[in-house]
């Protein structure tokens, strides 16, 4: 299992070029300044040159363009002026070709997309985490789009977010998903869901513990390698962990046994169709006319043509093809089979109730 310094390690190398281009940055205007600075210092207190003088006679030196001089130099000024030119030689041709490569390699560019993604992020509300953007993250946040969900993604290594389409409602912060100040940089206190899809247990554990203190709201999906993980990341606090490896196992014993069950389900769940969806409805806004009434009162099949193949009660337990007798109340949630203007038609019927 790897240690903290691990994962530290591996985050300092994949931003180690960002930080290597400002600081270059950063010593060449320190330098460009440093010269400036004695050139304008030099010309006022051995030429007596006013500051103006002064700052223009400093960078038609350094930048070695041949201008006249703006008064005739003393003897002193010109050993000044000679050793100006050799100094700062170097250190201007230093400085252009920093601020040349700044530019070119797009490091400009980037800072202030980050800076606007950031920026778009803060006025963010109710939207999703997703916390790497590997094989599990990238179809996650494909599946989210679909259904015009605002994400956010993190993403430790740079090669990845690359990799992110730009999309409306899909921005991305590159980080580690583990340390709070990234979390905190994507408003989780504001956000509806986090996805933790890391390849590794053990960070998704630290996500998952550092989630839900930030956010006891939050619902927190985690992915696990190992049935021993399982319990500790519910232990934890996520809501809900996925084992892909379980589930794609159990999926190819199905496509033995039953694969026009697996087919079918596929195409229910997992396909984008406009002629059927499966939708899951809240009973909160029911209209108080179905309040403590039977199924068979509410005459959805007639009315919307939209089918109820599911019912989940208060107590999270599921009723499976509800009978017609079965009472409705607020804290329930359908699951509607039916096309889209079916079940517009039903939600309409549940929130307007006999006058729908």
């Amino acid at each position: 299992m790897p240690r903290l310094s691990d994962w530290k390690s591996n985050t300092q190398k994949n931003s180690g070029m960002n930080r290597e281009t400002y600081r270059n940055l950063y010593i060449a205007i320190g330098l460009l300044i440093g010269v400036v600075t004695i050139g304008v210092l030099g010309y006022i207190f051995i030429e007596g040159f006013t500051f103006t003088e002064a700052f223009f006679m400093t960078i038609i030196t350094v930048a070695t363009v041949g201008f006249r001089e703006v008064h005739p130099l003393s003897t002193f000024g010109m050993y000044f002026t000679a050793f100006l030119i050799i100094f700062s030689f170097g250190i201007f041709a230093y400085a252009v070709s920093t601020f040349t490569r700044y530019i070119v390699d797009g490091t400009l560019g980037h800072y202030y997309k980050i800076r606007k993604v950031k920026n778009k992020i803060q006025n963010l509300k109710n939207h999703v985490i997703i916390c790497g953007y590997g094989r599990n993250g990238k179809q996650a946040a494909q599946e989210l789009l679909e259904h015009h969900a605002h994400i956010v993604v993190i993403e430790r290594k740079q090669d990845a977010t690359e990799r992110i389409p730009e999309t409306p409602n899909l921005y991305y912060i590159q980080g580690d998903a583990t340390r709070d100040e990234v979390l905190e940089m994507c408003r989780i206190d504001r956000a509806r869901a986090l996805i933790s899809t890391l390849p590794v247990d053990a960070d998704n554990l630290f996500v998952v513990l550092t989630a839900r203190e930030m956010n006891p709201k939050l619902t927190i999906i985690s992915r696990a390698s190992s049935e021993q993980s399982d319990a500790k990341l519910r232990r934890a606090g996520a809501s809900s962990v996925i084992m892909p490896d379980r589930i794609g196992g159990q999926r190819m014993a199905k496509l033995v046994t039953q694969p026009d069950v697996v087919e079918f389900l596929d195409f229910l769940m997992l396909q984008s169709s406009e002629n059927v969806a499966l939708a899951e409805i809240s009973c909160e806004k029911m209209n108080s006319y179905f309040e403590e009434k039977s199924i068979r009162e509410l005459d959805v099949r007639n009315e919307s043509g939209a089918n109820i193949i599911g019912l989940k009660r208060s107590d999270r337990t599921f009723i499976i093809n509800p009978l017609p007798e079965v009472i409705l109340s607020l804290t329930d949630k359908l699951f509607v089979l039916g096309t889209k203007h079916q079940i517009s038609r039903f939600k309409k019927i549940l929130a307007e109730g006999e006058d729908a």
